[in-house]
């Protein structure tokens, strides 16, 4: 999912307009957004009275919010590690549209769905990231990549990362992902025998890194089946540090080096040295076989082969950063998406059971997991769906406006940051029935997940929209059906269990995770019985 998160994580889908499962009875839109007249003497000019279109009548100020202080704002308030929780709290308490300070810096919460998408859509012209993610990525030391990039600059790189990503390239990538899955099945049977407890997020990153590597760069890391130091080691401690610095109300980081500090510096050393390899590496492939420059076998030699035209605007600082941004988004928002799935269908044992009932009746109890039977799997992709609905790893967005906007019935001067609520809508009754259960079936109603996972208007947005759309959507949803598939047939999961036994706790960390899930599982018989098969027609 290059999520996103990366999201995230890019061409916006043109698909029905209708939201999956949404009450006949919803609101008809309430929002509009609109630019103000070019030339303007200032915020009190009237949006023209055009039908359907409200007028902006209040201002920043007139926003309602929690009480700020002096300095710290409402940073005595919130809990970093759940911030979004704290925001989204005050959206159900002050509605839609409300204010708030961290520090020095005043934010736009924003809940409406509506107001929301119309906003993603006019990126990367009239709203962008904040400028302070950019500051902080180029100040840890990364090239700029399609994850910070804006305006002319993201719409080369756009061009040169979406080919990449095209469902056809998928499809010939798919046996190097089968190869991932088979060794991610291999440490989970190893774990079954020993009956060890599996720790759930580590292993699933182990395996995202592993694919992603293998995918978008033709390398075999092998995370998987390594227990020395890996790349995945030094990954996890750059999106923490992003989320903190970005979070702090003091640059503090600038004048006194912690130990934090220093490990950081040590982890973007490493993983910038893996990237001039994998870089290096490709270059070595394309010069000893040329006719991979015509039909590139991954997404990196299709990035070489574009920066070297005449034309491009691009170069290797742009192929770098794109390798990084692939890594991270790669890594973290399909690993967390998954880990938050499995802990949801453990607790939903019905679910589980169709979902399972699902995957043999296409794969039966030991056969080879197809790309094409993947593709059949309609109940598993509504149960992505359904845990991206409830668990976002993104559950909001810093957008900063650069223009003066209209914003629902807010007018919004340039520059202002406005905070995205993302989850707000998806929990609401208006929009969905019984909208805090884990209802996989919702996504089912309007002939199948797909249709309705890319509905233009759809409520739920993990993958955000617009032109911004993640690009790594049909790669994040290809890994989650393939280790769900792999899990189902092989496994029968005995446990799901967060440290203190409680509900699983979430966790801030610029992607929002599950905090210390470990799995216990038992290998179904079936599946040791094939497994051993296999092996002894390989000692043949």
């Amino acid at each position: 999912m290059l999520a996103i998160a990366f999201s995230a994580f890019n061409d916006g889908d043109r698909a029905s307009t209708r939201s999956p499962n949404l009450h006949a009875e919803s609101r008809a839109p309430t929002m509009r957004l609109l630019p103000t007249t070019q030339g303007a003497s200032s915020m009190d000019q009237r949006a023209t009275a055009t039908k359907g279109i409200p007028v902006a009548m209040r201002r920043l100020a007139d926003l309602p919010g929690p009480r700020a202080l002096p300095i710290i704002g409402n940073l005595h308030q919130v809990d970093r590690s759940a911030m979004h929780l704290s925001v989204e709290a005050w959206a159900k308490e002050y509605g839609p549209y409300f204010r708030f300070q961290i520090g020095g810096r005043r934010f736009v919460g924003v809940a409406d769905h509506e107001a929301l998408s119309v906003l993603m859509r006019d990126r990367p012209d009239g709203v962008r990231r904040g400028a302070k993610l950019e500051r902080i990525w180029v100040e840890m030391g990364f090239p700029i990549g399609l994850f910070v990039a804006e305006g002319e600059a993201w719409r080369r790189q756009r061009r040169m990362v979406m080919a990449g990503f095209d469902p056809a390239h998928l499809r010939e990538y798919f046996p190097a992902l089968q190869r991932v899955a088979m060794r991610l099945q291999g440490r989970w049977s190893k774990a079954a025998a020993r009956r060890e407890a599996i720790p759930l997020q580590p292993d699933l990153m182990r395996f995202t890194v592993d694919a992603i590597a293998g995918l978008a760069f033709g390398a075999e890391v092998n995370t998987l089946e390594s227990d020395a130091e890996v790349i995945q080691e030094h990954l996890d401690k750059i999106f923490p540090a992003m989320f903190s610095r970005l979070m702090a109300p003091l640059p503090i980081w600038r004048w006194v080096k912690r130990p934090a500090d220093r490990q950081l510096e040590q982890s973007v050393a490493a993983v910038q040295q893996a990237i001039a390899s994998f870089i290096a590496e490709g270059r070595a492939r394309l010069l000893a076989e040329p006719e991979r420059r015509t039909r590139p076998a991954n997404l990196l030699e299709a990035m070489l082969v574009a920066s070297e035209g005449q034309d491009s605007g691009l170069d290797d600082t742009d192929v770098a950063g794109n390798v990084l941004t692939m890594l991270l988004a790669g890594e973290d928002t399909t690993a967390n998406t998954l880990a938050w799935m499995i802990y949801l269908l453990h607790r939903h044992p019905e679910t589980l059971a169709r979902a399972r009932a699902e995957v043999l009746r296409e794969f039966g109890d030991s056969g080879d997991i197809s790309h094409e039977g993947l593709g059949r799997l309609d109940y598993v992709e509504a149960c992505a769906h359904e845990t991206m609905r409830l668990k976002p790893v993104a559950p909001f967005m810093g957008l900063q406006l650069e223009r003066d906007t209209v914003v629902g019935d807010v007018a919004v001067p340039r520059g202002t940051v406005v905070w995205a609520v993302m989850r707000h809508a998806s929990l609401d009754e208006a929009h969905f029935a019984n909208a805090d259960s884990f209802c996989p079936e919702r996504w089912l109603a309007d002939g199948g997940p797909a249709q309705a996972a890319s509905s233009a208007k759809r409520v739920s947005m993990p993958f955000g929209a617009g032109p911004r759309v993640c690009p790594g959507r049909y790669l994040a949803l290809l890994e989650m059906k393939l280790c769900i598939a792999m899990l189902l047939q092989r496994f029968d999961i005995s446990g799901v269990d967060a440290p203190d036994g409680s509900a699983a706790r979430e966790q801030l960390q610029f992607t929002m995770s599950p905090v210390g899930l470990h799995m216990r599982l038992h290998e179904r018989a079936s599946a040791g019985q094939a497994g051993a098969s296999r092996t002894a027609v390989g000692d043949d």
